[in-house]
């Protein structure tokens, strides 16, 4: 598991040089990892900040709620840390994802905002940081550096100095229900992507819908149409167009949204799931009522613990002339950071960068992602779907932060509302194109 983590801090790195969510410095290479001892040897100061001599309140906003997969590492991570820290009060809150969104984008633009948060990297932070709302992490992350890579920060620092806390990295996963490809002849996901239209063609035939997607919340058609661009044009092209380098007015993008439009009208989705949430999809795949489901690999701790027969993969190449296995959709993300309004700004930073290594720990171990901080712990139990990621990780060539958290918010609202229209077929891959190109410049 030592070789695995390695490999997948490694492969992160590659994320820094594709995402360049600010003026961030380069990135030194990460050395070799640490044994376990070593790591909590590095940093014995960690969390040794003089507590105020009074109690003080800090509250937090988060998107784990009690469905999400995350909910679990966050109770362990605020039950550990609040023990360690009497002197806190601490209240926290979870809203739904698209809720929270417009939740902490109003408390932003209110300067109305809680003492930590939770936020998405890159562009959706770094509007934040624009406006002058978030506490600067520098002198904090000196104390924490030896076991948060700084490699693992870059999606999150903005002209050199660091305003978020990662907490794990994710990509956007292939899973499949091996008992129902089993029952069309597949004992594997299909690796090419004539030989994955076979089985979809296959499944349909036996009565079993392919897919499952959740038009209710766009954020997850993107983690399929996401998929099918990206390894139709390739990783530099669709990161390109993310930030702005290059128009969206790209005939190999229509031709990318075309094909997914071609499997929605195929009947490889289920008809039902745009009036769907991602829970109710998500139960659908562990119900066995879908061959297959496209989303983040923190799914990986709700598939395991429910025992279903299931593999993951990513998704196959679709033009080989510009697209490659290893080039993924995802990277770190997932954030805390510290309002600068915050009365105890200084505080809370200390505060936040331990709850998010807890966060990290119980995170990993459960199965919601990859870890950004370097485990310090026993890794032995780690489920076998969360060592395939880090398998497929391990082999990245690139990665593409997820579309709505790399543009800004202007320009992801955009984004999101053309990619709905997609999924609902009410335009086409030259109406995405020509529309985006037209809305975002």
């Amino acid at each position: 598991m030592k070789k695995k983590v390695l490999a997948t801090l490694l492969a992160a790195a590659m994320t820094l040089s594709l995402v360049a969510c600010g003026e961030a410095a380069e990135p030194a290479a990460p050395a070799a990892e640490p044994a376990a001892t070593e790591a909590a040897e590095a940093q014995p100061a960690e969390g040794d900040a003089a507590a105020p001599a009074e109690s003080y309140d800090l509250e937090m906003w988060c998107i784990a709620t009690e469905s999400d997969s995350n909910r679990h590492s966050y109770e362990a991570a605020i039950a550990d840390v609040t023990a360690a820290h009497p002197e806190v009060n601490f209240t926290w809150e979870a809203i739904e994802n698209e809720a929270y969104k417009t939740k902490i984008k109003a408390a932003v633009a209110a300067d109305d905002m809680p003492d930590i948060f939770f936020t998405w990297s890159c562009a959706f932070l770094g509007d934040f940081v624009d406006a002058g709302r978030v506490y600067c992490l520098d002198e904090e992350y000196k104390n924490w550096s030896a076991s948060l890579p700084e490699v693992m920060t870059g999606n999150t620092t903005y002209n050199g100095s660091h305003y978020g806390v990662p907490l794990t990295m994710n990509i956007v996963g292939l899973f499949a229900n091996m008992d129902l490809l089993g029952q069309v002849g597949y004992t594997e996901v299909p690796g090419t992507y004539d030989e994955f239209i076979a089985c979809c063609d296959k499944l349909k035939e036996a009565g079993i819908m392919p897919f499952g997607c959740a038009g209710k919340e766009t954020w997850c058609v993107t983690e399929y149409l996401e998929s099918v661009i990206e390894k139709s044009v390739g990783a530099d092209a669709l990161n390109d167009i993310f930030l702005g380098r290059a128009t969206w007015d790209n005939p190999d993008v229509a031709a990318a949204v075309d094909t997914f439009q071609g499997m929605v009208n195929n009947g490889y989705f289920d008809p039902s799931g745009t009036a769907l949430s991602n829970d109710e999809v998500k139960q659908n795949f562990i119900d066995g009522k879908y061959a297959f489901y496209m989303n983040g690999t923190w799914n990986c701790a709700d598939f395991a613990a429910a025992g279903i027969n299931c593999q993951v993969a990513e998704f196959p190449v679709i033009n080989a002339d510009k697209a490659t296995l290893g080039q993924l959709i995802g990277g770190p993300s997932d954030t805390l950071a510290v309002a600068a309004s915050s009365e105890h700004a200084a505080e809370a930073a200390a505060f936040t960068f331990e709850l998010g290594k807890e966060i990290c720990h119980y995170g990993y171990l459960d199965g919601c992602g990859l870890p950004a901080w370097t485990p310090d712990y026993d890794t032995s139990s780690i489920n076998p779907l969360t060592n395939a990621v880090s398998d497929i990780c391990a082999n990245a060539q690139s990665y593409v932060l997820f579309g709505d958290t790399a543009q800004n918010a202007d320009d992801a609202a955009t984004y999101l509302d053309y990619v709905s229209q997609v999924y609902t077929c009410d335009i086409d891959g030259q109406g995405f194109i020509e529309g985006l190109a037209a809305d975002i410049r």
